[in-house]
C-alpha cells in the first residue's frame, strides 16, 4: 500500500498541510511538540478510523477549531487507486469516505488500508497490565479478519450487560442466556488469537535476531483460560464467584501475551534497548503476516526511531525494514543529521520533511 498524497486540516496542532509522499520512505524531522508524531497518527487515523494515542476524536481537533479533515490518496500494491476522507465535526460528529461514497458503519473500513505503528507508547505492551496485550491483539487481528471484529465487539457487548445484571440481581436465566453467547463470542475470539500467535511467534524470533545482531533470544506466548476448557464450562464453574463479585471473573476478557527474553521476563530482565527491539520484532513480524494474509504491505510507521536504541539496533533496524518484503515507511525523529546518516547509509532514496510549530515543510 502506498500513501501518494496527505492533506491535513486542523488535526491536533497540524493546521493546514498538503504533502506529496515517496513511494518507499518519508522522514520527518523537528523538535518535541512539533507535531512530528501527529503526521504519523493521522496516517493511523486513516486506516483505523481512531488515534494511536487513545484520544476521542475531539480531543484531535485543533485547539480553537470546530472541526478536522484528513484526505488520503492511495495506490494499492495491485496498482488501483483509493481515496479516503475522514472529518469529525463537533456538532455533527465523525464522516469517513471510500472514493466518495460513505461508509454506514466505520467497522467495515478496519483492513482496507493495513497500518502499523511502532511508538515509544508501545512499552505499555510490557509495563502494563494484560489489557493492554489484549488490546494490540484485538487491533492486529481485527484489520485482517471481520469475523473475528464481529466477535470482539459483540463479546465486549454482552460482557458489559452481564456484568451490569451481576450487579443488581442474580437472574441465573439471564445469567444462562449471556453465557450462551460469551461462549460462543469466546470460542472464535481464543481460536483466532491462537492462530496467529502462533504464527507470530517464529516472526518475531527471527526479527529480533536481526535486530540484536542474533545475542539474545526472545519468546512470545499466548495464555487463555480457555487452553484449559471451554468457556461455557468456566462460566458455570465460576458462576457463584461472580455474583459475590459482582462481575464477570472468568473468559477470554482475561487473556495475556507472555513476552520473555533469554527465557525469563521481559519486563523484568530486559534492557530499555533489549524491550523496544522486541516491540519492534513484534510490530515487524505483523507486518509480515499482514503482507501473507492480505497480499497488500501495511504502512509502517516508526516513531521515534532512536529513543532507547543504540546506533547498531537502528542501522541494523533500518537495514530491516529497507527490505523487499516490508511496505512504505514513515520515520519521525528530533536529529535530522543523525538520520540522514543512517538512511544514506541503508536505505538510498527518501523523502525528508521539518516539522515546526504545526508547520510541515519539504526539504529533501
Amino acid at each position: 500500500m502506498y500513501l501518494r498524497k496527505l492533506a491535513i486540516l486542523n488535526f491536533k496542532n497540524l493546521a493546514d498541510a498538503s504533502l506529496d509522499l515517496k513511494e518507499r520512505i518519508n522522514c520527518f524531522v523537528g523538535e518535541n511538540g512539533a507535531g512530528k508524531t501527529n503526521v504519523l497518527d493521522a496516517v493511523y487515523y486513516l486506516s483505523m478510523t481512531k488515534s494511536s494515542m487513545s484520544l476521542t476524536d475531539g480531543q484531535c481537533v485543533r485547539h480553537g477549531e470546530e472541526f478536522f479533515m484528513l484526505d488520503g490518496a492511495y495506490s494499492t500494491d495491485a496498482g488501483a487507486s483509493e481515496s479516503i476522507v475522514c472529518s469529525f465535526s463537533r456538532r455533527t460528529g465523525k464522516t469517513l469516505k471510500r472514493n466518495g461514497k460513505e461508509y454506514e458503519r466505520l467497522s467495515d473500513h478496519v483492513g482496507l488500508i493495513p497500518a502499523v505503528m511502532v511508538s515509544p507508547a508501545d512499552t505499555a505492551l510490557i509495563s502494563d497490565a494484560a489489557d493492554e496485550r489484549r488490546r494490540y491483539l484485538n487491533a492486529f487481528i481485527s484489520q485482517l479478519d471481520r469475523t473475528y471484529l464481529r466477535a470482539v465487539m459483540r463479546y465486549n457487548a454482552v460482557l458489559a450487560e452481564r456484568n451490569k445484571l451481576l450487579k443488581i440481581s442474580s437472574d441465573e436465566t439471564m445469567l444462562a442466556v449471556y453465557d450462551e453467547q460469551l461462549a460462543a463470542h469466546g470460542m472464535v475470539i481464543h481460536q483466532m488469537r491462537s492462530r496467529y500467535v502462533e504464527r507470530l511467534q517464529p516472526v518475531v524470533a527471527e526479527c529480533y535476531r536481526a535486530i540484536s545482531d542474533d545475542r539474545e533470544s526472545v519468546e512470545l506466548t499466548y495464555r487463555s483460560e480457555l487452553d484449559e476448557r471451554p468457556m461455557a464450562e468456566l462460566l458455570k464453574a465460576s458462576r457463584e464467584r461472580d455474583m459475590i463479585n459482582r462481575f464477570t471473573t472468568a473468559g477470554v476478557h482475561r487473556d495475556d501475551l507472555l513476552l520473555k527474553i533469554g527465557g525469563y521476563p521481559l519486563r523484568k530482565y530486559g534492557s530499555q534497548g533489549q524491550q523496544k527491539s522486541f516491540l519492534a520484532a513484534l510490530k515487524l513480524a505483523q507486518c509480515t503476516i499482514v503482507t501473507e494474509e492480505r497480499g497488500e504491505k501495511p504502512l509502517l510507521l516508526l516513531d521515534d526511531l532512536f529513543d532507547k536504541l543504540d546506533t547498531g539496533r537502528v542501522e541494523r533496524l533500518l537495514k530491516l525494514v529497507s527490505d523487499e518484503r516490508f511496505g512504505r515507511i514513515f520515520i519521525t525523529d528530533c536529529n535530522r543529521a543523525r538520520l540522514e546518516a543512517l538512511l544514506d547509509k541503508a536505505c538510498g532514496e527518501y523523502a525528508l520533511f521539518t516539522v515546526e510549530e504545526g508547520g510541515i515543510t519539504q526539504v529533501r
